[in-house]
């Protein structure tokens, strides 16, 4: 590492320690010829080797923020804490990297969206499938709710509304 100081290439790292969740690097240096300190941070560089794939075939680089616009917008007002929001759109971004080399197709993403969405809020959930599956007509609409209104709901952390007092 090059000293801000006196511009020599001989520094020894005094202390290193993770920071932001164990992504970034922190190190604390001392330069060998002026002894003075500084610190450095080390990352992992994110570049944009991800495309989406749009339903008309442009691509586009993959960005989580456009996941994350799109979440808000269809949470809306709902009572839904902003980290689990940021959650939802951080799993999904290691999902997509973690299983696509390349491209990957914009319904793919939306799917994924709507399927954790589904599970979080069922407002937020049809707000966001109604334009990502762009319901033609109210039937589909409709199709759509009594399928929502007939799953079986298991969440977590969720207590009988009406106990069992037998």
């Amino acid at each position: 590492m090059i000293c801000p100081y006196c511009a020599q290439d001989n520094d020894r790292v005094i202390d290193s320690r993770a920071s932001d969740g164990g992504l970034v690097i922190r190190r604390r240096r001392e330069c060998a010829a002026c002894h003075k300190r500084y610190t450095t941070y080390e990352r992992v560089e994110k570049t944009h080797r991800l495309m989406v794939v749009k339903r008309d075939g442009t691509r586009v680089p993959f960005v989580s923020d456009n996941i994350l616009r799109g979440v808000r917008s269809a949470c809306g007002k709902r009572p839904i804490p902003e980290d689990v929001k940021v959650a939802l759109v951080q799993a999904i971004e290691d999902e997509v990297h973690r299983e696509f080399d390349r491209e990957v197709l914009s319904d793919e993403i939306g799917r994924r969206v709507a399927t954790r969405l589904r599970e979080i809020d069922d407002i937020a959930y049809i707000r966001y499938a109604s334009e990502y599956h762009q319901f033609r007509n109210l039937d589909d609409l409709a199709d759509e709710l009594t399928d929502l209104k007939s799953r079986v709901r298991n969440l977590p952390n969720q207590r009988d509304l009406f106990p069992n007092d037998e």
